[in-house]
């Protein structure tokens, strides 16, 4: 089994996805450097392919801020409309800005060793 087939790893993609508010975005960029050794932004992609139901899949754009489903049998523009529902907007050229609508994660403090 390959590292994509594997479940715990899929899992741990589509935990940082739930996670994403609405009308927030993250990268497949940002989620493999989160995630670290052997996730790249390709395989990001590849896991949200089969991403389960409840699994805000829309919310993961390219690092240009620009739809990456195109080559999938839904309607071309169903992602983006999905995230302009959630007021997340986009410019002429199909991208939104990433400056004001990127989701960072909170960082858990770790308070391990503390003393």
């Amino acid at each position: 089994m390959n590292k994509r087939e594997n479940p715990k790893y899929r899992e741990r993609v589509y935990a940082i996805v739930r996670r994403i508010p609405s009308g927030r975005v993250m990268t497949y960029g940002q989620i493999a450097e989160l995630l670290g050794e052997g996730y790249t932004p390709r395989t990001v992609g590849f896991v949200m392919h089969a991403s389960p139901d409840g699994t805000p899949w829309h919310r993961v754009v390219n690092a240009q801020g620009g739809i990456s489903t195109g080559r999938i049998a839904l309607p071309h523009d169903k992602q983006q409309r999905m995230l302009e529902y959630e007021g997340v907007v986009f410019d002429k050229n199909g991208r939104c800005d990433l400056q004001a609508f990127l989701h960072i994660p909170k960082r858990k403090s770790s308070t391990r060793g503390a003393k």
